[in-house]
Order: structure tokens, then sequence, then C-alpha cells
């Protein structure tokens, strides 16, 4: 017999308003989460007091966990310190690090886990994947979907803008990765999962072509509902391919390579993208990429956030050896050092005009 439909991996409730953060205890209560109160926080270790002075009441039964930074060895520990504790669930409030910690610690006693997120940096705070420190730089580990995720619009606009222009690069980015994800499917034959393709793709365009700005709510409820999608996306794909692409192994290129000058993720996955839309000849498409990422105040050439040219070819050579196996038109085109460098000559001087 066909198989008629599928369940997709994905968080109970999604709550996106102002004021979200006053009605987490009554969520978690009327959604049967957490009935007893009895939860596991996850702060940061700085801003996170003020929020936990502001949450505490409401949640008479919580354990606050301090967490000092996003590495492996700190999503151990606190994996460490609540198991054995009876917790309903494990909430992970504040940025991505502290979303990720608590994923993985979460995955690591069988508890269910709710992500709070406090800025729109990334699109993690959804996703089916831990990312964090370890000793050999950085990995990525698999862990189940948040059962339930909530951003109050009111908190995120009190993060620094540059959280929200790092999430709009990273949302549009979409746009990009999907194309790649077809370009595999149609030269090599790679698998490609038309609803996580659209789901992505979707997100990406609703950021890209939405006419407000980071001080709109309904721009930033676009945006953070564009985050959420996509990392269901990646849950549905059982992947990253749909947010991960060209401009995903450019921003890992940057990173390896000048650790210490990096720009955000979102700064350097969107000027991937809007060169790599170049590269693949859908120059109307990359240009307007750029404009949009240039209106809403991210970078669009490497120049703007501290590298040469020449440095910007380096890097988008070497950007393939960052994900062996991932095809992507970096893969496909296969560019010399000077073929890089006469398309950004050409991409640069585009923009410019």
């Amino acid at each position: 017999m066909p198989v008629l439909t599928r369940l997709i991996p994905s968080p109970v409730v999604v709550d996106i308003r102002r004021g979200a953060l006053d009605d987490l205890a009554g969520l978690l209560a009327d959604q049967r989460i957490s009935a007893s109160g009895k939860l596991a926080v996850a702060i940061s270790d700085g801003s996170g007091r003020a929020l936990r002075e502001r949450l505490a009441p409401a949640l008479p039964g919580a354990h606050w966990y301090p967490v000092t930074d996003g590495t492996l060895d700190s999503a151990v520990k606190l994996a460490d310190d609540i198991k054995g504790n009876r917790y309903d669930a494990v909430v992970g409030l504040g940025g991505g690090k502290i979303v990720d910690v608590a994923k993985y610690a979460a995955a690591r006693v069988g508890l269910p886990m709710v992500a709070v997120a406090t800025n729109l940096a990334h699109d993690g705070l959804c996703s089916p994947v831990a990312t964090l420190d370890n000793d050999n730089g950085r990995g990525s580990y698999g862990v189940p979907t948040p059962i339930a995720v909530v951003i109050d619009l009111d908190t995120v606009r009190q993060a620094p803008a540059r959280f929200v222009r790092s999430g709009i690069g990273d949302a549009v980015s979409n746009i990009s990765c999907v194309a790649d994800w077809e370009l595999a499917h149609e030269i090599t034959g790679e698998e490609i999962d038309g609803l996580a393709a659209a789901m992505a793709r979707q997100a990406g365009e609703a950021v890209l072509r939405h006419p407000g700005g980071i001080g709109d709510d309904a721009f930033l409820k676009v945006l953070a509902e564009g985050l959420v999608l996509t990392g269901i996306s990646m849950s549905v794909a059982g992947d990253s391919r749909p947010a991960s692409g060209a401009c995903h192994e450019i921003n890992h290129a940057f990173d390896l390579l000048h650790p210490r000058r990096a720009a955000s993720h979102g700064e350097q996955v969107g000027l991937g993208a809007g060169f790599a839309m170049w590269l693949r000849g859908a120059h109307e498409e990359s240009l307007l990429m750029a404009r949009t990422l240039r209106r809403h105040g991210l970078p669009v050439l490497p120049e703007e956030i501290g590298f040469t040219a020449e440095e910007f070819v380096r890097v988008v050579e070497y950007a393939p050896q960052t994900r062996p196996g991932r095809f992507t038109i970096l893969e496909h085109l296969n560019l010399s050092t000077d073929q890089i460098r006469d398309a950004y000559a050409d991409y640069a001087k585009a923009i410019h005009s």
C-alpha cells in the first residue's frame, strides 16, 4: 500500500509575538509540556540574569543553569547537572549558543526541549542540529527538533541590531542554497525533497521581498517565521541541505582561513549567496539580493567586512574543501583562481554601477 502522507518533525507550538515571554509559564502548562513547572532553564551567564529575575516569579519550580559558552564541554556539563532531577523539559533561554547547548543537553538526557530565542541571528533555533565548539574547531550534532519555540518580538528588539541583520543574511541565503540543491539533483542525481526545498526557498523569498525594516514588528515576525520554517525544512530533509550551499562553504572558508577576522555567520553567508547567484548566471536575482542586504545594513562585498578582493578570491577557491561531498555551483564550475578573480571583478563592478 502506498504511503499517503508523512509525519513531519516540528514543534508542538510556535509562539512569535510581542509579550510572548510573559506567557511562557502558561504556554508550557496549557500544552502539557510542563504542568508541574519543574524545568531546567539554561541561560547565559551575563544577559540571562535579567531574564531570570523577570521570569523566576512565574516559574517557581524552575532550576536555573548558567551556561558560559557554546562548547561541547558546556553542553555535556549541563546534561550531567540536570540528569536525575526529574524535570519535565529543558528550556534554552537566550541566543544561538544557549539554545544549541540546551538542545544537545536535552537530547543527551532524553527530555523535550523548548527554544526561547532572545535574538534572530540565525536559523538554528528550530533546527535538528546543535552547533558546538569542540577541540577540533566546531561540530554539528544531530538532536531532536525543539518541542516548542517562543520568540518575543519585544525581547528581540532589545538585542543589538547586528543580530537581526545576521538573521536576514541567513534567511536570504536559502534561495542560493536551494538553487545549489536543485543543481546537484540535475547534475549528479542527488535526491531532493520538494517539500523541504519549498519551505526553505519561500522563507528566504518572504524576507528578501518584504518592504519593511528591522524596526518593524511585521518584518521581524516574517523574519522569525522564516528562520523557524528553515529549521523545520532541515528536519523534513533530514539534512542541512535546504539551508547550506556554496554560500555556507564560503562562510566556513572565511572562518577557517581567517578565524580572528571573520564576520558574523549571517553577514558571510549573505555575501556569499549574492556572489554564488552571480556565478550561476542569475544576475538579476544576485543584484536584487545585494540591494536587499544593503538596505538592511548588511555587507555585499568582502571589502565591507575587512577583506581584500584577493583574499576573497582565495576564500572562494578554498571553499569546496570545507564540505567534501557537497555539490554546489562552486564544485560544478570548478573555477581556476584567475576565473574566480574575473568573476568577482565583474560582480563588484555590477554592484557599484
